[in-house]
């Protein structure tokens, strides 16, 4: 196995050119051997801060008809592209590697801590309410919510803390060891194992507000040109329908509508450059018959109470 890299940390990854940043070559006799160690290799890369398409290379290079060499333009229609696209991790390991990411966040946290650093994370005394910390998987939002007493880890489920440091885990689950390596970033939780990688978002318990991005705002999902706009302030707009269009990469990516509603923020004009993040556009779900009836109601109240006062004024 042999990675080509053609960065180092610190290399300005420029948006007007094909910024390819490393690739993975391997060997085999084989074609089955040569994907068997591409896709081993492939599922234990550590890959953080950037997505990827790698837990959909390594189901299509164990697919039986990718080892058989059926492989065409099809390929995907005929075998699911969504199926293949699913997460190597399931929910399980998601729901362990929140845990992992935890306890290794208050590892982290004791081990700097100024007085008192052999006690455990949040010890009393007298037993209070559990620890608790809120990640992000995807579409998922995971509560972890454990105490660490005299007696060991106490959590949800047949799970075991057998060591616990700012970059490892060790968890006992129905009597199997397993491992997790924890990368912990400025807002960004990875964690690594063999049951699959996992990319975490802390949840702030005290967020800045300033910090906080409008409901329905859709983000430039990596720097590039505005191409085109297909949509203006006031429009309707249907779930899925494409709003405006970006140039990265020598590619068009459509931004679309994440949901029925009404562009009420747009912020870009074709030719404008702009950066990963950046808010291209604003929808904001209709308001409903319930909620007009209800405007409509507190409405007449107040116009009914300002002229009763004027009629006592009068």
């Amino acid at each position: 196995m042999r990675v080509d890299s053609g960065v180092v940390s610190g290399t300005e990854v420029s948006p007007y050119y094909d910024a390819m940043l490393a690739k993975v070559i391997v060997w085999g006799a084989t074609r089955e051997v040569a994907a068997a160690r591409l896709a081993a290799t492939l599922e234990r890369a550590e890959l953080h801060g950037v997505r990827t398409n790698r837990d959909l290379l390594v189901r299509i290079l164990r697919h039986r008809a990718f080892l058989d060499g059926e492989t065409d333009t099809a390929f995907f229609e005929r075998h699911g592209l969504e199926v293949l696209a699913e997460p190597l991790a399931d929910k399980s390991t998601e729901e362990l590697s929140a845990l992992a990411a935890a306890l290794a966040d208050a590892a982290r946290r004791r081990s700097t801590a100024k007085v008192q650093s052999r006690l455990p994370n949040g010890w009393r005394n007298l037993a209070s309410q559990p620890q608790r910390k809120t990640f992000v998987a995807g579409d998922s939002t995971y509560e972890v919510s454990y105490r660490l007493t005299r007696d060991g880890l106490v959590a949800d489920g047949d799970v075991a803390l057998v060591d616990a440091s700012a970059d490892q885990v060790v968890l006992e689950v129905g009597g199997v060891r397993r491992r997790f390596a924890v990368a912990a970033y400025d807002g960004l939780v990875c964690v690594d194992s063999a049951s699959g990688s996992v990319t975490l978002t802390p949840v702030d318990r005290f967020p800045d507000p300033s910090q906080q991005v409008a409901a329905g705002s859709l983000l430039a999902p990596m720097p590039g040109t505005v191409i085109r706009v297909g949509v203006a302030v006031g429009d309707e707009v249907k779930h899925g329908q494409p709003l405006l269009w970006l140039e990265a990469m020598k590619m068009e990516h459509t931004i679309s509508a994440p949901a029925d509603g009404v562009v009420v923020e747009l912020g870009v004009e074709p030719g404008q450059q702009v950066e990963v993040g950046a808010v291209l556009a604003v929808v904001e779900a209709p308001a409903t018959d319930a909620v007009r009836e209800a405007g409509a109601r507190e409405a007449g109240a107040v116009r009914e109470a300002v002229a009763g006062r004027v009629e006592e004024k009068a």
